[in-house]
C-alpha cells in the first residue's frame, strides 16, 4: 500500500497580509489644585488595571511637579475610556496621538 500526499503552494500577495498596528494615544493627567495626592493615586490605581501604587505615586508626583504626566499609551478606544473615567472622578485628563 502506498499513500501519496500532495502539497499545494498558495501564493499570497504581500499587500493582503500586511497589518498596520493601530495608532497609539497618550492619556495625560494634568495637575490641579483641588484633589489630594492620595485621592489621585487611588483613582489612578482604580482606573488603570494592573497599575501599582508606586507607579500611581510616580505619575501623580510628575503631574504635581511638571503640570502634566503620562498615564498610559494605548489604542484610541482604551485611551478615551481611561480619560473619561479619570474625568468622571474629578481629575483633569486629555489624550493626544503618540507620535
Amino acid at each position: 500500500m502506498s499513500t501519496s500526499t500532495s502539497t499545494q503552494v498558495i501564493e499570497k500577495s504581500s499587500t493582503s497580509t500586511v497589518r498596520k498596528p493601530a495608532p497609539r494615544y497618550r492619556v495625560l493627567l494634568h495637575n490641579d489644585d483641588f484633589n489630594s495626592m492620595e485621592y489621585v493615586v487611588q483613582t489612578l490605581m482604580k482606573t488603570v488595571a494592573g497599575m501599582t501604587q508606586p507607579q500611581a505615586v510616580n505619575i501623580m508626583m510628575e503631574a504635581h511637579t511638571n503640570g502634566m504626566a503620562l498615564v498610559i499609551t494605548c489604542t484610541l478606544e482604551h485611551a478615551e475610556f481611561y480619560c473619561e473615567t479619570l474625568k468622571a472622578h474629578g481629575l483633569t485628563s486629555t489624550i493626544e496621538p503618540d507620535e
